[in-house]
């Protein structure tokens, strides 16, 4: 058995945004927790670089954009969410760079969160799979992009259209191989299953290979409760007080 991981501090932080690169990449575990803060009255708010429009393969671009920002919408509001945001990046092709890490950086400051959260930037996924491209370049960049809100004198254009400089308390990965710290999220496995099952188009466009998203999310938050003593469900994240 693995060792024991100390309970992120929930109280440190009123407001979360997280930070991904397509619709789902949240409801892969991170919607538990999602489900706990805003049950607990915290602000979470999404923000999405891209609409996932060349994740199904049967489906023209141009018609799977719309449908799967929908689908993300209706899963967002099932765990409290209201307010979901998407960026203009092109699926598949996101690029690390200045003008990612401005496009973080603004939503930091438009939100104005005390934690960012966003996926792993590791080439790994913890369990050993690999990760994606866009996830890595979105991980990184939200990464520096935490920084860049603080600092007025990167990004300067965004305070002159009145985004001011905005420190988060915290920063964090999901689906990180070197887990920090734990969230208890006992009593949302429904919530999160319920959340996941609504990207209904995607999850049949994957054919056989679409996971049931009671036992995919078993395994996730049921495997991780191993390092929350006490905890049923439990969500693993690499996590960074700044």
């Amino acid at each position: 058995m693995s060792e024991p991981l100390p309970e992120l501090d929930e109280s440190t932080f009123d407001s979360v945004l997280c930070v991904v690169a397509h619709p789902d990449d949240i409801e892969y575990g991170l919607a538990a927790a999602v489900a706990k803060w805003t049950a607990a009255g915290k602000a979470v708010n999404y923000f999405l670089l891209t609409r996932g429009e060349a994740g199904i393969d049967s489906m023209d671009p141009a018609e799977t954009g719309p449908l799967r920002e929908a689908e993300e919408r209706a899963s967002a509001a099932v765990v409290g969410v209201d307010r979901v945001e998407f960026g203009e990046q092109a699926d598949g092709a996101i690029v690390y760079g200045l003008g990612l890490r401005r496009e973080i950086a603004a939503a930091i400051r438009r939100h104005r969160p005390g934690l960012v959260i966003t996926l792993t930037r590791t080439e790994t996924f913890a369990g050993g799979g690999l990760n994606q491209a866009d996830h890595r370049a979105v991980g990184l960049a939200t990464l520096d992009a935490v920084a860049d809100a603080g600092n007025r004198w990167i990004f300067t254009d965004l305070a002159e259209d009145g985004l001011q400089p905005w420190s988060a308390s915290w920063v964090a990965f999901a689906a990180a191989p070197e887990a920090t710290h734990v969230v208890d999220v006992s009593g949302y496995f429904d919530a999160a299953v319920a959340s996941l099952a609504e990207h209904r188009a995607y999850l049949e466009g994957l054919g056989g290979q679409a996971p049931d998203p009671a036992e995919l999310l078993q395994g996730i938050l049921g495997g991780a409760a191993e390092r929350a003593p006490g905890a049923e469900h439990a969500l693993l994240l690499e996590a960074h007080q700044l």
